[in-house]
């Protein structure tokens, strides 16, 4: 190279990433983050269209949706969230994902069954988990729930077929539905985490005990899935330590339950694992400096989504140019701002903007889960 010459390196945040077979020209996505907007019946809306499609506009390669009931039965966890538990249902996300395929980006359906962290349910008055233990903390008021969380019913085995079964259905409904893929909750305290949990699962069965019998059933529902749509649409699964009711929750094994989990994840062929922790560019334990993500990345052998505490680009750059993770998920941040990803690929802070520019998304925080961080 000449003397005088100048080398261009690329903003890693902006260059294109595969996840699955959808190759994403940027490496920013858009969080899960509970909405209370749907039909009493469960019916996406045009206000979600605009609400979703609204990110795809301001940059954002990739959306995934809130939280989605998969069945009719106890998966359910709020009032007015939705689902895509029927035609009907799965026929409504159409709209939605239209309208983010047209402002340009790619979408995700989250599959997330509550469990004992359900506090709404049109079609069942109890929850159920893996054992009689409530979860811990309390329902969220903003959800219009009160008290702490009830004590659920254990299910059967019979019952956890028909939870994975549930989870295939709706995954073929996301695909009729035209999503780009489909995304397992396993995080947050919602029922797949309360099989990994050590104090919310006290079975003595296949299911219980030792931290691989306690992933089994999040690797079984991901496994399913894969073989039921996974050469049509991207699959992954979201991960968690800190939950609803337990935010400084942490694994009793520490790296050695990390490589476990990621380990038995990552071999059920899912496309990617998403992590999500306060503060994702901190150690995820006190025996390791490697944050949760990057304990994914190590031992999941697929690609990595990363959320938590990454409101600057600086801070989102970082774990990409690490090689921690190869995508990072923002929610607060998002929200906030929902041209984030405009604003950081032309060297501007994101919250540069002016005050009445910021108030206005603002404006749905009130149906608005801000755990999407």
């Amino acid at each position: 190279m000449g003397a005088g010459s100048e080398t261009t390196v690329a903003d890693p945040l902006f260059t294109p990433v595969p996840l699955g077979d959808v190759v994403l020209p940027n490496r920013v996505a858009v969080a899960p983050m509970t909405r209370i907007s749907a039909t009493d019946d469960g019916r996406v809306t045009d206000r979600n269209a605009d609400y979703y499609a609204r990110f795809a506009r301001g940059g954002f390669s990739l959306v995934i949706t809130e939280g989605i009931y998969p069945d009719a039965e106890y998966s359910q966890g709020y009032w007015n969230q939705p689902g895509l538990s029927t035609g009907a249902q799965a026929a409504a996300w159409r709209t939605v994902v239209d309208a983010v395929h047209r402002a340009g980006g790619a979408i995700i359906a989250q599959l997330m069954h509550a469990g004992g962290q359900s506090q709404g349910n049109r079609h069942r008055d109890r929850a159920v988990g893996p054992s009689a233990v409530a979860p811990r903390g309390h329902q969220l008021s903003f959800y219009r729930g009160s008290g702490p969380f009830r004590t659920p019913r254990m299910l059967s085995l019979e019952e956890i077929a028909e939870v994975r079964h549930g989870f295939v259905a709706a995954a073929r409904r996301a695909v009729t539905a035209g999503f780009d893929g489909v995304e397992i909750h396993g995080a947050n305290g919602y029922l797949i985490d309360q099989f990994l949990t050590d104090y919310t699962n006290q079975r003595a069965d296949r299911y219980g005990g030792t931290v691989r019998n306690r992933v089994r059933l999040a690797a079984e529902i991901c496994a399913d899935v894969v073989q039921a749509v996974g050469s049509e649409v991207t699959v992954g699964i979201r991960i968690s330590q800190a939950k609803v009711g337990d935010a400084t929750h942490r694994w009793a094994g520490r790296s050695g339950d990390a490589e476990t989990i990621f380990g038995v994840l990552g071999r059920t062929g899912v496309h990617y694992v998403h992590t999500t922790e306060p503060d994702a560019t901190a150690p995820a334990f006190g025996d390791s400096p490697l944050t949760l993500a990057e304990h994914a990345k190590r031992h999941s052998g697929t690609s990595v989504l990363a959320n938590g505490g990454l409101a600057t680009p600086a801070a989102a750059r970082s774990l990409i140019t690490a090689g921690a993770a190869d995508m990072v998920a923002l929610g607060k941040p998002a929200l906030a701002d929902r041209d984030w990803v405009r604003a950081a690929r032309e060297g501007r802070d994101p919250g540069s903007r002016s005050l009445t520019d910021l108030l206005a998304p603002l404006a749905d925080i009130k149906d608005t889960e801000l755990g999407g961080r």
